[in-house]
C-alpha cells in the first residue's frame, strides 16, 4: 500500500454516489491514509438512491476514519497540509460554479480551497446535467486553473439530456496518478455510450 494523503470528497449527484463509493474502495486498496469528505447536502439528504447515514457509515468503514461534513472540519486541511491530492467524485455543477468563483460555503469547497492553497492537485470527476449550458463557463474557468485536473468526461445521454456531462469514473485513479505528475490525463473529452 502506498503512502498518499488522499482526500476523497462527494457532492450531491446522488445518482452517481454508488459509483463514487466503488472508486473509493479501489483507492483504499491502494493508498493510505484516505480522508473522506461529504457536502452538507450529501450528509443530510436521504434519496431514492440511499440513506445519507448509511452512505456516510460506509465511507467511514472504507477509510477507517470519521467523515468531514462541515466547513469548520474542512478548514484545517490547508494550514495543516493534510492532503497530497484531493479528489471530488462526483462533482456537481453547483460545486463546479463555487470552485470557479472562489465560494467556500460548503465542506467540499472549503476543502478544495484549503488544499489548493498548498499548490497540490485537485482532481474533479464531473456529474452535472448542465455541463454544456449554465455550467460551461465554470468548466472553462477551471480547465485553465493551475493544479486542477479533470477525470475524462463526455455526454452521458446526448438525446435525452443534451447538456449533461459525466466523468468516466473508471479513470479516476489514472487521472489522480497523472495529476501527481502535473499532467492532465488525455484524451479529456471522451465518447460515452
Amino acid at each position: 500500500m502506498e503512502q498518499l494523503k488522499l482526500g476523497f470528497a462527494f457532492c450531491g449527484s446522488f445518482c452517481t454516489l454508488s459509483q463514487g463509493l466503488d472508486i473509493l474502495e479501489q483507492a483504499a486498496a491502494r493508498y493510505t491514509p484516505i480522508v473522506p469528505i461529504v457536502s452538507e447536502r450529501v450528509a443530510a439528504t436521504d434519496t431514492r438512491f440511499g440513506n445519507a447515514h448509511d452512505f456516510m457509515r460506509e465511507m467511514e468503514r472504507i477509510c477507517g476514519r470519521r467523515v468531514i461534513s462541515t466547513v469548520e472540519q474542512a478548514e484545517p486541511i490547508g494550514p495543516k497540509a493534510l492532503l497530497d491530492v484531493l479528489v471530488i467524485c462526483p462533482c456537481t455543477g453547483n460545486t463546479l460554479a463555487k470552485l470557479a468563483h472562489g465560494i467556500t460555503d460548503s465542506s467540499v469547497t472549503m476543502a478544495a480551497k484549503a488544499h489548493l492553497r498548498n499548490g497540490k492537485p485537485l482532481v474533479i470527476a464531473l456529474s452535472t446535467n448542465d455541463g454544456l449550458s449554465a455550467a460551461a463557463p465554470n468548466l472553462g474557468t477551471l480547465l485553465a486553473r493551475k493544479n486542477v485536473y479533470f477525470v475524462p468526461f463526455g455526454q452521458d445521454d446526448c438525446q435525452g439530456k443534451p447538456t449533461s456531462l459525466v466523468a468516466d469514473f473508471t479513470q479516476v485513479i489514472q487521472t489522480l496518478e497523472e495529476a501527481r505528475r502535473g499532467r492532465q490525463l488525455q484524451p479529456l473529452l471522451i465518447e460515452r455510450r
